[in-house]
């Protein structure tokens, strides 16, 4: 990992070639009532003490509100997205935003996805089964945008086919 002043020669979608100043080596996203005080406090302080700068969200956000611009931004200055697939994960509209953020970060500039599936199969995860289809049921009920939970959709099935780590519940 490199400083926080990271800087990164970035295609956009014209193919032209632009400098972006990244603030965060890393950005976590995650489901904080499944992962925020274990399992994500403990990669979150063990990045920090390897002196990479990451970013972790620690507001409780408000339930069924738009992204923060504050976030938006966050994303948009992270080198590397560390996405914490969980069992609760796409119940969260929020982390659904956010990783169609991050999945167009990594279709238009030079950037790394790495999800781990953390208690949750990641086949479930790329095909919507399990808790991920019993969300999407309850997404579809509510749903004011159609457009939104396919993009939803399309990003956890991009981000879910990348090669990342799978933690089982039994281990």
């Amino acid at each position: 990992m490199t400083s926080a002043n990271t800087q990164i020669i970035s295609s956009s979608p014209s193919s032209s070639k632009s400098t972006r100043q990244l603030t965060y080596d890393v950005f976590l996203s995650f489901r904080g009532a499944d992962t925020r005080y274990g399992f994500t406090n403990n990669l979150y302080e063990e990045l920090i003490s390897y002196g990479i700068h990451t970013f972790r969200d620690d507001e409780e956000l408000e339930r069924g509100g738009e992204i923060a611009s504050e976030l938006l931004k966050a994303i948009e200055e992270s080198k590397i997205f560390v996405i914490i697939f969980s069992e609760n994960y796409a119940a969260s509209g929020w982390c659904l935003d956010e990783l169609v953020k991050i999945s167009e970060c990594m279709e238009t500039e030079e950037r790394v996805i790495l999800p781990i599936f953390y208690h949750v199969d990641p086949s479930h995860v790329r095909k919507q089964r399990g808790s991920y289809e019993k969300a999407f049921v309850d997404h579809e009920k509510e749903a004011k945008n159609r457009k939104k939970i396919q993009k939803w959709r399309s990003a956890l099935t991009k981000v879910g086919n990348l090669a990342g780590y799978d933690l089982p519940k039994d281990r």
